[in-house]
């Protein structure tokens, strides 16, 4: 009985559960992100050409990945000062960066040099997002849902071309779009896809980590059967892309304290602009998935202070993570969804799942498990992951209906914003500055369009019939929600 009267409930963010409660519920959102907090990372490594000539930094930067993960998710949860919303979402590494990263990486020739760029832009967006976080309660009402519905949609139709590449084998891998490495990522997304939705548990809700171990495995068996090595068009022998390099995990300390600036971060303004102004499309997607978490989790609206908390942590966390050569840590979707779907958002239980990540930070053997996977086995979890995240966003473009006001506004945004600022060479006009910012992913143009168009076009009766509608409905969830409480507690 004394157990019983300590003891409260998961569905409570402050309840008192059971250790043995916690560890599953908390491991459970490590499997749900493990892969989506790695995967940026490795891109970009990739396109730096870390991957490929530094493979120690490379381990180094993924064992980093996930300490800091940890450690930024433990001041989101528990907050420092106003550092933190004190919130059920878990921090990973930000796939949003991807387009404008790949990008500036690119226009500087890559290398360590310009991932050091894209780390010194990562410090100044980092602070620039911590103190627009401050300033959230004024600047609220420029982001409606059909704002960061077009924003997160743009970005997930940036990244579904980086999830193809790595399904056909990688960039630069000399036997790209072969039958292989097609047929490792198109196994790995069949497993998928049958996890989620013919499992229940922990099979359904980790479908991808699940997922990806097949791929291994799968990678292991053709190694065994089919010839390893090719030759290319010079007559030059390579190893194919889909072959996975056990030795590495052999050679990998067990343990090892994280270095701090592994990589030294420099400050050109080149990647400073275009990287700090996603960092204003990273605040709105931060208000977008704590409001989402929020409800979905407990039934209300997030408030000022919560919005706030997390996305000064957003910020000063994407800073904190660039001085361990980390890529900026946001708030995780993936993790809301789940949240939204299990209801649980016990503080205790989350906190668990971000030690468990501290303590993968620590052990460098575990990181090189991740490093020596096939970009094919990548791939096939890449292209269902952010396709999904494009999917979000019609659903928050979706959240008050379909008027002529949101088409408009989402038809300029995504046809002109996002279409010139994706295809290559359309707007060479503007000059090398502006082409580094509104250019390659055609994310940021999308968002400014959608802002601007959004002040500009005035609501019409259909918009305002919708909102209102919306509104009688939350009204109406509020009230169901408060007569079960009633009846619970009689």
């Amino acid at each position: 009985m004394k157990k019983d009267a300590v003891y409260t409930s998961p569905y409570e963010f402050k309840g008192r559960i059971p250790l043995k409660y916690a560890i599953p519920l908390g491991i459970q959102h490590v499997l749900a992100m493990f892969v989506g907090n790695l995967t940026p990372l490795m891109i970009i490594c990739g396109v730096c050409g870390i991957t490929a000539n530094d493979h120690a930094l490379y381990v180094t930067l993924l064992q980093n990945a996930m300490l800091v993960a940890g450690l930024v998710t433990l001041v989101q949860l528990f907050s420092i000062g106003p550092i933190g919303g004190q919130v059920p979402i878990i921090m990973g590494t930000s796939s949003g960066f991807l387009g404008v990263m790949r990008s500036v990486a690119a226009s500087m020739g890559g290398g360590v040099v310009a991932y050091g760029a894209i780390l010194g832009a990562s410090i100044v967006g980092g602070i620039f997002e911590t103190v627009l976080g401050f300033f959230i309660k004024p600047l609220r009402k420029l982001f409606p849902p059909v704002v960061t519905g077009t924003v997160v949609l743009a970005i997930g139709l940036s990244l579904i071309s980086v999830g193809v590449n790595s399904f056909a084998g990688g960039s630069g891998a000399k036997d790209f779009g072969s039958l292989e490495n097609l047929l490792v990522g198109f196994a790995v997304l069949v497993v998928i896809v049958i996890l989620k939705h013919f499992t229940k548990g922990i099979t359904s809700t980790s479908a991808i980590l699940f997922g990806i171990i097949f791929g291994y495995a799968l990678c292991a068996v053709l190694g065994a059967v089919l010839p390893t090595t090719g030759v290319d068009a010079e007559g030059a022998e390579f190893t194919k892309a889909w072959v996975v390099n056990w030795s590495r995990i052999g050679e990998a300390a067990w343990i090892s304290i994280p270095k701090l600036l592994p990589v030294k971060p420099t400050f050109d303004m080149a990647a400073i602009l275009p990287i700090g102004i996603m960092f204003i499309v990273t605040a709105v997607e931060t208000v977008g998935d704590t409001a989402g978490c929020i409800e979905g989790g407990m039934d209300r609206e997030a408030t000022d202070k919560e919005l706030s908390g997390a996305v000064t942590c957003d910020g000063l966390g994407s800073s904190f993570a660039a001085l361990f050569g980390v890529l900026p840590n946001t708030s995780f979707s993936q993790n809301v969804g789940l949240v939204a779907m299990t209801k649980v958002v016990n503080r205790f239980a989350l906190s668990v799942g971000a030690i468990f990540l501290v303590l993968c930070g620590l052990s460098p053997k575990l990181a090189a498990v991740v490093s020596i996977m096939p970009q094919s086995v990548l791939g096939g979890a890449a292209v269902m992951m952010f396709s999904s995240i494009a999917i979000s966003g019609i659903q928050l473009i979706t959240k008050y209906g379909i008027t002529n006001r949101i088409i408009t506004i989402v038809s300029v945004a995504l046809g002109v914003g996002y279409g010139l600022g994706a295809t290559a060479g359309a707007i060479t006009g503007l000059g090398t500055n502006l082409n580094l910012v509104f250019g390659g992913s055609g994310i940021v143009p999308a968002a400014l369009l959608a802002i601007v168009l959004n002040l500009v076009i005035p609501k019409g009766e259909d918009d305002r019939a919708a909102e209102a509608a919306a509104a009688h409905m939350a009204e109406l969830k509020a009230q169901k929600l408060a007569d079960a409480q009633a009846k619970k507690a009689e």
